[in-house]
């Protein structure tokens, strides 16, 4: 075992985090597929979100691969600012598709990679806000 003669004072901690420029970037490369349904006051249905890393290539440094993908499919479900984003998504979503007016009760979003794609799965379940 090696015997440390000089230590710094100093702790140093990497961190990765998605840039804020990213969650634009991501939401604007994406294509969209929505689907649901109004029973009496309640919505339910599920936007999908697939953003092919390689759109976004004349625009980005990072390699559009796979793991980047499944790095940014780990980051985003952790990112606050992401979620927030993805909730107004699948909330404009469900409300042109219901042709109403909603109040989301809950929007669950999950992400996940495939490839050099990131998948988001936003699940909306909401209610009429004027029945």
């Amino acid at each position: 075992m090696a015997v440390a003669r000089r230590v710094s004072l100093f702790e140093r901690e990497v961190s990765v985090r998605l840039a804020p420029v990213a969650v634009d970037l991501l939401h604007d490369a994406a294509r969209v597929l929505h689907e649901g349904e109004l029973a009496g006051n309640t919505y339910s249905g599920s936007t999908m979100l697939t953003i092919d890393l390689a759109r976004t290539a004349d625009r980005v440094s990072d390699p559009p691969d796979a793991s980047t993908a499944q790095r940014l499919a780990f980051l985003y479900a952790a990112d606050d600012r992401c979620r927030d984003h993805a909730r107004r998504i699948a909330l404009a979503e469900a409300r042109r598709a219901a042709g109403c007016e909603l109040a989301v009760a809950d929007v669950d979003v999950e992400s996940r990679a495939q490839g050099n794609q990131l998948h988001l799965s936003l699940n909306v379940e909401a209610k009429r806000t004027n029945p």
